[in-house]
């Protein structure tokens, strides 16, 4: 039995073409069933449905065999453990800085302000600022970032942007892109030596279905 790890939502609808490729297709739907784990036309291949936080900590320990999961998701949990042969290409955005859009964050960062930043990707956020050389108190929060700076919680906020247009609803600014996200394939390793044959199949089929 092969599992794979998912999240709800867009990574899950962005995997189902490569699934298919692969001549796996998942039974139920996840928005209208209560179920966790999803059976597939393969009898041999299940879904498990997971918060898009634990998936690489499924596979890592063995709780599945494979799962697809955002860089950013990799970058703050690590990669002990994980063997990550493709990047999917799917589920595309970007980790950005944004402020108030009356907040002068150019002028703040040239003064050697320090600067408070609200986010959920701490190790990103750290990592980056560390490498310009600004000073930040980092406050770490798991949702609604937004509204961080509107209450004066945090100068900045450090998060996922797709089309801007939360930021916008909210008199938000994009003032600096970290870096694009993509959702990769991470593999357990001890799975991927004693079920070889079978994983490596999903791999070849994921690889050669995705876009260029």
């Amino acid at each position: 039995m092969i599992t794979l790890a998912l999240s709800k939502g867009r990574i899950f609808e962005e995997t189902l073409p490569l699934l298919k490729a692969a001549g796996i297709e998942v039974l139920d739907d996840p928005e209208k069933s209560r179920k966790l784990i999803l059976e597939t036309r393969d009898p041999q291949v299940r879904v498990v449905l997971v918060r898009a936080s634990d998936v690489p900590t499924y596979v890592q320990y063995g709780g599945a065999d494979l799962g697809v999961t955002g860089l950013d998701t990799l970058i703050e949990h690590g990669i002990q453990g994980l063997y990550q042969p493709l990047d999917l290409k799917i589920a595309k955005c970007r980790v950005s800085v944004a402020v108030r859009s009356d907040f002068d964050y150019e002028s703040a960062v040239r003064q050697g302000s320090r600067l408070r930043v609200a986010t959920k990707y701490v190790a990103i956020a750290r990592e980056f600022f560390a490498a310009k050389g600004v000073h930040v108190d980092l406050i770490k929060l798991y949702g609604s970032m937004e509204l961080a700076p509107l209450t004066g919680l945090a100068d900045a906020i450090v998060d996922l942007v797709s089309t801007g247009n939360t930021l916008k609803a909210n008199n938000l600014v994009e003032v600096e892109r970290i870096m694009d996200i993509s959702s990769r394939l991470v593999v357990n390793q001890a799975a991927l030596k004693l079920k070889r044959d079978e994983i490596r199949r999903i791999i070849d089929a994921f690889e050669g279905a995705i876009a260029p």
